[in-house]
């Protein structure tokens, strides 16, 4: 049994590093900056695949009445506003900037839980939650590459997976697995967000985009929508499986491990900086050579 959890918490990571680099990818990279596009694939590729997963037996899907879809709806709404949000933020923002911000909705959570729900909170829990908010709220100060409309949508983001998480522990249990609730909330944003393609102007846009008929962008996007489908169903094993205490840590060392590979690129370019300078600026010059052109 133990070496089943650790084989799901390094499956959980390894999707977790890999669905955040693939996004990245094709949003900062190729800046395919259409997120009504983008997400509407991810979750179209993720619908399709979670019901052939419950056609073949490997994934259960209830029937749902009415009443709970209905009931579930606002949730799907907020859940198109965190993937559209974190889509627009995450193509402007650091992967470390933009986890740190994401981490605060917990505080939405620690507060709602607090004020509203009277529910008691411990120390520890508190100290956390305002450590949290305080590196959120240094991040501007100390962010080289400070954008504006970055952190206008990460702060939506944020709000929008703390209103979640609060509609998602308030549910009744038995309504509604953790499935049943992803497999709605695929198919409410493929409908919603195909919608708002036209209005927000993406659909008309996409044909400008220089690499749409590249292998590498078509590869990306697939990865993309498959990585995050193996995602999920990798999170709703690990929450089976775990304590919410052991959960958490997986979830923070994926956290940790994400944010890693971009800041160590980003203390090796740093460190390299003075030597390329040096290095090109003792060529002999010639026309081909761009030490004439560094600033």
């Amino acid at each position: 049994m133990c070496v089943r959890r650790c084989l799901v918490g390094l499956t959980f990571c390894t999707c977790y590093l890999a669905s955040y680099l693939t996004n990245k990818y094709v949003l900062s990279v190729l800046k395919f900056t259409y997120p009504t596009l983008f997400q509407g694939w991810q979750t179209l590729i993720g619908g399709l695949l979670l019901h052939v997963s419950w056609k073949l037996g490997w994934a259960e899907i209830n029937s749902s009445s009415r009443s709970d879809v209905s009931t579930w709806l606002p949730a799907s709404v907020l859940y198109v506003g965190i993937i559209y949000a974190g889509s627009r933020a995450l193509s402007k923002l650091a992967i470390p900037v933009f986890l740190t911000l994401h981490n605060v909705a917990e505080v939405i959570i620690c507060g709602h839980q607090k004020c509203f729900r009277k529910e008691k909170t411990s120390p520890a829990k508190i100290c956390s939650a305002l450590f949290l908010l305080a590196a959120a709220g240094c991040l501007p100060f100390n962010d080289s590459q400070f954008d504006p409309d970055g952190y206008f949508w990460a702060v939506i983001h944020l709000f929008c997976v703390g209103a979640y998480k609060i509609l998602q522990k308030s549910w009744k249990p038995n309504a509604l697995s953790d499935i049943d609730q992803q497999y709605l909330n695929y198919m409410f944003s493929v409908v919603l967000l195909a919608v708002a393609s036209h209005p927000t102007g993406d659909l008309f846009s996409v044909p400008d985009f220089p690499f749409l008929y590249f292998y590498r962008f078509h590869g990306s996007c697939c990865a993309s929508g498959i990585l995050g489908f193996f995602l999920m169903l990798s999170t709703v094993k690990l929450k089976s499986l775990m304590a919410p205490g052991q959960c958490a840590a997986w979830i923070f060392f994926a956290k940790v491990e994400t944010e890693t590979p971009e800041n160590f690129i980003a203390w090796i370019q740093e460190k390299r900086k003075p030597y390329r300078v040096w290095v090109l600026c003792l060529k002999p010059w010639n026309p081909t050579n761009k030490c004439n052109e560094l600033q």
